[in-house]
């Protein structure tokens, strides 16, 4: 068993309305990066350095994944960022460009709130929705961004990630073996791509956040296995979720499911976050 004073990650944040702790790790310290370097490492803590190895920092060193038509990721060009209309109301953590931390505590939202938080959570399913209508071979993740960034203030609503802990783009777009928090590049989506876009607003005071993985073309069998067994997690776990449910049984609904369906890539637990 592992003691819980060992499962402490490197980074926590919280999109929890208003009422957000400051993080003072800053996100440069997650990784192994230096300016005008190709490759990002990431840093994770001695108990998971196997998986982060595994899934990231071993396959920087190969030219193309394994049985697989893909070719590894290389970091394109990143645009300048862009901008958002002054009348648009933008999240705590833009101007001190510092990650926020986890709430300090239980919250309770009245009305007034939950209203908002659903309103905040329609708009991100509904960029989200558009965001895959785009996903093809030949589009840029850069382009994805653009687009994204256009829905969502023409809505009047801010991009979550633009500056959060210095976040450089407005939505994450993460290409085959990039996990999570992959930054939209000049790169183009290839035929056989699988790419998780991950969409977050921030609408009257509260973050609207959603995610879902897209097929670029013709996807091989490991690809779409992979998507399909975390789509049946999700949905699962959201079945479960009512009052008085703990934390706990989510994690453990995925595990079970992944044991069973596809037990090489299940991990008990685990965070990442890198670049492409």
């Amino acid at each position: 068993m592992v003691g819980a004073s060992s499962l402490q990650p490197r980074m926590i944040s919280s999109f929890v309305g208003d009422r957000l702790v400051q993080s003072r790790q800053p996100l440069s310290q997650l990784f192994n990066y230096n300016p005008g370097c190709k490759h990002v490492s990431m840093q994770s803590s001695r108990t998971f350095s196997g998986l982060t190895n595994l899934l990231f920092n071993r396959r920087c060193n190969l030219e193309e994944v394994p049985n697989s038509k893909r070719k590894r990721l290389r970091p394109g060009k990143i645009s300048p960022r862009r901008l958002v209309p002054n009348h648009i109301q933008r999240p705590p953590y833009v101007k001190t460009r510092m990650a926020p931390g986890i709430a300090s505590g239980h919250e309770v939202h009245d009305l007034k709130g939950i209203e908002c938080m659903r309103a905040s959570g329609r708009l991100a399913a509904q960029v989200l929705n558009y965001a895959g209508t785009l996903v093809k071979p030949g589009i840029t993740t850069d382009e994805i961004d653009q687009a994204v960034h256009q829905m969502i203030i023409d809505n009047g609503a801010y991009p979550s990630p633009l500056g959060y802990g210095g976040f450089p783009k407005s939505v994450c777009t993460s290409v085959n073996e990039c996990i999570c928090h992959g930054i939209p590049d000049s790169c183009p989506l290839e035929d056989g791509d699988i790419i998780n876009i991950d969409v977050t607003v921030y609408l009257n005071g509260y973050h609207g956040d959603t995610s879902a993985t897209f097929f670029c073309g013709d996807v091989d069998e490991e690809a779409s296995n992979l998507v399909k067994v975390t789509k049946e997690c999700l949905d699962k776990a959201i079945s479960i979720c009512a009052p008085g449910v703990e934390f706990k049984k989510i994690g453990k609904t995925i595990q079970q499911i992944s044991l069973w369906c596809c037990p090489a890539i299940c991990w008990p637990w685990g965070w990442t976050g890198f670049s492409r």
